[in-house]
């Protein structure tokens, strides 16, 4: 009986990974709505990471691998005095970003946070700007920079929209990681054929399990899992500009490829389909989409699912603030995505389990009338029990339409409704919020609180004047547009 043998005939590169790489070489960004979302994305998304330095179990994290290493064209990584090679870099700018979990969301199919990518990016454009210059080139622009950002967030957003990778356990940061390598490896003057060896090696990766973002274990690493995600997106871009070859079937080997390993067979939806529809489902095609209707995480640094339920807690703290030992319970109406991923019971271990639980990030508004990143901590927590008893009381239901609306594309609403009833028999109004601040229903209204929350983040690390100069040089399209890199920087070292 004779065996097997394995046709060794080398495919083309999978139908996936050319239609991203011809989307980032080739299209052309010109939806002025896109440009000037980006802008506002570049502004919320540093003073984000300008705020997370505030906090000692970040900043632990920072810095070079190996202590006085001196790197030539160092990246900086912003509000820090650390100059690094665009790999640390990267990690560095990444985790600081998404450490408090406040900066823009995406939901659908998949979620995530698409301005994760902005780590590499800045990363690798301030290190070639520097670089370039030193040759006697121009650098690269800020412009270079925006185009970035609206390429990665369309890449990890369109494949977010009808590709569940959490249902398969699959963390939403894999997207983060073939996302930076695509823009940076075109930042790099990668050629088409580097281009998608670079994507082949980021789905051939091994791919982060969401264990950490879940009960019961909830964990500090999905503070940083965007930074390692839009670092290893940095290395792969590398190792594939230095020639390395790629792997074209990454996705459809039959047995070896992503979706045979990581994604089809654990999948019940696509289980039921065709062998030949085993694959990622693309809605539209790769445009501006995403930036245009990016989620701004504007008023609360909490996870997105939980915005309009925070929202609401605000409104009602007037109501029952002298109340709170009266409280016979508390009906939080919700979508079946926030029941998913962030309701839940008994004992948080830490500040990253509190700050993915709905019931927590309702509780603290409702009590004190505001939610910050300082609520999360040890010692808040612990100084104020009343946080776990109206937990205790609270009771989590589902609006059927609430879930609808939420994967509706035409609404894509968030909704939360808050109810709370008394032990005398009296009860406060049902608030119910569909679209918290960020959305971009209330974009007007949210700009300007955008606006306000990046003045506050960058006076947490600079003096009065580098704040102002900063500031009115993001408000300023044009301007910030035609900045070089390296110099747009330079206003950022400590």
């Amino acid at each position: 009986m004779s065996a097997t043998v394995e046709a060794n005939v080398r495919p083309d590169y999978d139908d996936e990974l050319q239609k991203i790489a011809d989307y980032v070489l080739e299209y052309r960004i010109e939806s002025s709505e896109a440009w000037d979302a980006a802008r506002n994305c570049l502004m919320d998304t540093l003073g984000c990471g300008l705020l997370a330095l505030r906090f000692p179990e970040c900043t632990k994290h920072l810095g070079p691998l190996v202590e006085g290493t001196i790197v030539p064209h160092g990246a900086r990584v912003p509000g820090t005095s650390f100059r690094l090679d665009p790999v640390k870099a990267a990690w560095d700018i990444g985790a600081i970003i998404r450490w408090l979990d406040y900066n823009d969301t995406w939901l659908a199919a998949e979620w995530g946070h698409p301005s994760d990518n902005l780590g590499g990016i800045l990363a690798v454009a301030d290190h070639l700007s520097q670089k370039r210059l030193a040759e006697g080139d121009e650098p690269l622009s800020m412009r270079d920079v925006l185009e970035a950002m609206i390429m990665a967030h369309e890449i990890q957003g369109v494949l977010a929209l009808d590709n569940s990778f959490n249902r398969v356990g699959l963390d939403h940061v894999v997207l983060v990681k073939v996302a930076t390598t695509a823009v940076v490896a075109k930042m790099m003057g990668a050629s088409r054929e580097q281009l998608l060896s670079a994507l082949s090696h980021a789905f051939v990766d091994g791919q982060s399990l969401r264990t950490y973002r879940h009960a019961p274990n909830a964990g500090s690493r999905k503070s940083w899992a965007a930074g390692d995600a839009t670092s290893r997106g940095v290395r792969l871009a590398d190792i594939a500009m230095r020639g390395e070859m790629g792997v074209p079937g990454a996705l459809t080997a039959p047995q070896w490829g992503f979706y045979d390993v990581l994604f089809s067979h654990t999948n019940k939806d696509l289980a039921l389909k065709p062998e030949s529809e085993r694959k990622f489902s693309f809605q539209r095609d790769f445009g501006s989409y995403v930036m245009e209707h990016i989620l701004f995480k504007i008023s609360f640094p909490a996870e997105f699912h939980s915005q309009t339920a925070c929202e609401a807690a605000v409104t009602l703290h007037p109501q029952v603030k002298g109340r709170l030992d009266d409280i016979q319970k508390i009906v939080l109406t919700t979508h079946d995505s926030a029941i998913r991923i962030i309701s839940k019971s008994g004992k948080l271990a830490n500040p990253a389990d509190r700050d993915h639980c709905l019931q927590y990030m309702t509780a603290v508004p409702l009590a004190f009338g505001n939610l910050v990143a300082e609520h999360y901590e040890d010692d808040f927590h612990a100084a104020h029990p009343i946080i776990d008893q109206l937990r205790d009381k609270m009771e989590v239901v589902e609006d059927e339409g609430y879930s609808k609306d939420y994967h509706d594309p035409q609404k894509r609403s968030i909704a939360n409704a808050i109810q709370v009833f008394f032990k005398d028999g009296t009860s406060t109004d049902k608030v119910a919020v569909e679209y918290p601040i960020g959305h971009r229903r209330r974009r007007p209204e949210g700009i300007t609180v955008l606006e306000d929350k990046f003045r506050r983040n960058l006076a947490t690390r600079f003096p009065q004047g580098r704040t102002h100069e900063i500031f009115e040089l993001c408000k300023d399209q044009s301007r910030l547009e035609s900045m070089p890199v390296n110099k747009f920087v330079d206003l950022f070292v400590i």
